[in-house]
């Protein structure tokens, strides 16, 4: 092994490119590089050896005896190392690292990934919470699900529902609501730090934002939803956060009406890494949960795919 402090092993990739694919050009697109690069890698190795291993013909690089001999070996041990990667990789795709915002992750992710784990005994899950974006290019995160508004450049991207708002609150609050004119008279649980405003469900019903009473503020969308459940006010949410509580009873929808914010749930991965099996797992699962979860906003984008 000492041998191989001698030599660079970018340059012994260079020779075996060379011989195994005839050419410099077709050895240089293979690893990425230029022609002159692996030319100047070819002659650093031949420096470094202290040996030729090429005859430079006018019709390319034909190996002397010594490159034949050398070549050869180098041949199976980079199948040898191609091997290894692929077994490292295989073991790789059974353990899934998932980006997701701790409200969804919370509030709505948690309660389902039991049925990707049953559905899935051979693939070890890894939720890493949190609101920075990651780029899943440059970190060991393999899936992200992002909300916002997109697009997302420098990443495969794929909408999968869009975000729909309405108003929820506790069935006892609810009793005082009969229109949304009467928005006016009970408390609003607000999140100053909303990617949305109440704007966009009022206006459509003809209201402003400045009618709304007062209520409880806090800096968590998942504290806002458990005031609303704890009857503390009003909440405009959407449906990942509220679709169990809503079947549970523990909170109702005064009023039938869901408005698009612009945002949507997207599944971003890495945009050149082939998708393992278990990140394809995952996308099925995910999409079929949040169609699941969210109706509308599943016909939303799909309305808007058919569109485009």
């Amino acid at each position: 092994m000492r041998n191989l402090s001698r030599v660079h092993l970018g340059g012994l990739r260079a020779v075996e490119a060379a011989a195994r694919l005839g050419t410099l050009r077709a050895a240089a697109e293979e690893l990425g590089v230029t022609v002159g690069a692996v030319s100047q890698q070819i002659l650093k190795c031949e420096a470094e050896l202290g040996r030729t291993l090429f005859e430079r013909r006018p019709r390319g690089l034909e190996p002397t005896p010594l490159g034949a001999a050398v070549i050869a070996r180098l041949a199976v041990g980079f199948a040898e190392i191609s091997a290894a990667v692929a077994l490292a990789d295989q073991r790789r795709e059974d353990v899934l690292t998932v980006s997701v915002a701790p409200v969804l992750a919370s509030k709505w992710l948690v309660w389902r990934l039991d049925r990707f784990t049953r559905a899935n005994p051979g693939i070890r899950v890894r939720i890493d919470a949190a609101l920075e974006l990651v780029d899943p290019n440059v970190s060991d995160v393999d899936v992200c699900i992002r909300v916002g508004r997109g697009p997302y450049p420098g990443v495969r991207a794929e909408p999968l529902v869009a975000q729909l708002v309405f108003p929820v609150c506790a069935p006892a609050v609810a009793e005082r609501l009969r229109t949304p004119a009467d928005l006016a008279h009970v408390p609003i649980v607000s999140e100053p730090a909303a990617m949305f405003s109440w704007d966009v469900w009022l206006r459509p019903n003809g209201l402003d934002r400045s009618m709304l009473g007062e209520g409880p503020v806090y800096s968590d969308a998942a504290l806002c939803f458990d005031a609303a459940i704890a009857g503390q006010g009003v909440f405009l949410a959407w449906e990942t956060l509220a679709a169990d509580a809503l079947a549970m009873g523990r909170l109702v929808a005064p009023f039938p009406d869901r408005y698009a914010t612009g945002i949507s749930y997207w599944f971003v991965t890495a945009r050149d890494r082939a998708p393992t099996r278990a990140v394809r797992a995952f996308h099925d699962f995910i999409a079929a949960a949040l169609r699941e979860s969210c109706p509308g906003g599943a016909a939303a984008i799909a309305a808007a795919s058919s569109r485009a």
